[in-house]
């Protein structure tokens, strides 16, 4: 131990240049990664922020006006604090939900034999990459006497009349909770499969000789702390999917939304980028929903990491 301690000592002596000459196979194999995430993730996020401060609309060159569309996006603009409610109980709800739903499908999942496990998995993970999703829920949420639920509903006696599932204010948000469920179980559940097999067998046996009796013991005490890196990289991914909810709602309700009742800050961002062409507003809401999503991130790595 001492010599390795006292051989990183040396190495970190040396002029930057020369360790990075030192690992120059690594650096070469990182290279393409680190360039495509140099150009299609930093340069954009960078200079998002910085034309948020400026008023542009890609015909005319950017003009500069400091703090005027944050003053605007917080002080004037109404529709913008519906849409950051509407995020906001989309990301409470989905988000941990989704993630609770991933982890024990993906725990049932892995009990199962391998053929009927591998099925299972794709079952599960389809509606993620599913493109005609909308088009099926748009099906079962129909707002007339042939749309699935109605059907089902009146038929049962519960309603007399058909509920306008998508373009009711009153039931908009619900249905596109629960579409949004149905397509979160994607990247974190197999990041959970796969965290499932990492985990040593022989922890098992020690645990059952401790005095573990049964499987939600297992899971507590031994699965979980053993799936630390799964657990943080799924929430991760909730985190960015449940900020970033926007084509389920304009696919179900339309855009913009009856009342803006499932308005999000991604349709906000829609409407200001693409509709209107004030782009340094939406590049405003983009830098404050990535504060948003960034703050959230730093709580839930602040709680998995806690020993």
């Amino acid at each position: 131990m001492e010599n390795a301690l006292t051989r990183n000592k040396k190495l970190y002596k040396k002029p930057l240049w020369k360790r990075m000459w030192n690992a120059r196979t690594s650096y070469v194999m990182i290279g393409p990664f680190m360039l495509f995430f140099l150009v299609f993730t930093v340069i954009p996020v960078v200079a998002a922020i910085a034309l948020s401060f400026t008023d542009f609309n890609m015909l005319q060159s950017p003009n500069f006006v400091g703090l005027e569309n944050y003053k605007s996006l917080f002080l004037n603009d109404d529709v913008f604090m519906i849409a950051v409610k509407n995020t906001l109980i989309f990301a409470f709800i989905t988000g941990p939900l989704s993630y609770i739903a991933c982890f024990v499908f993906a725990w049932f999942i892995n009990e199962l034999p391998g053929k009927l496990r591998a099925v299972m998995t794709l079952v599960f993970y389809a509606p993620s990459i599913s493109g005609s999703a909308y088009v099926i829920w748009n099906y079962i949420f129909y707002g007339d006497r042939y749309g699935v639920v109605n059907g089902i509903l009146m038929r049962l006696g519960i309603l007399d009349t058909p509920i306008q599932w998508l373009t009711d204010p009153d039931y908009m948000m619900m249905t596109c909770i629960i579409v949004q469920l149905w397509l979160s179980l994607g990247t974190s559940f197999l990041a959970f499969m796969a965290g499932f097999k990492t985990v040593d067998e022989d922890l098992y046996e020690a645990g059952a000789i401790d005095g573990i009796k049964n499987r939600f013991q297992e899971v507590w005490y031994l699965t979980l702390p053993q799936m630390k890196p799964q657990l943080l990289f799924g929430a991760v991914m909730q985190i960015a999917s449940s900020f970033a909810v926007g084509a389920v709602p304009m696919a179900l309700n339309g855009f913009p939304s009856t009342d803006y009742a499932t308005h999000t800050i991604i349709t906000h961002i829609h409407d200001y980028g693409n509709v209107r062409y004030e782009l340094g507003y939406a590049c405003a809401i983009s830098t404050v929903l990535l504060l948003l999503m960034l703050i959230t991130n730093k709580v839930i790595n602040r709680v998995l990491r806690e020993d």
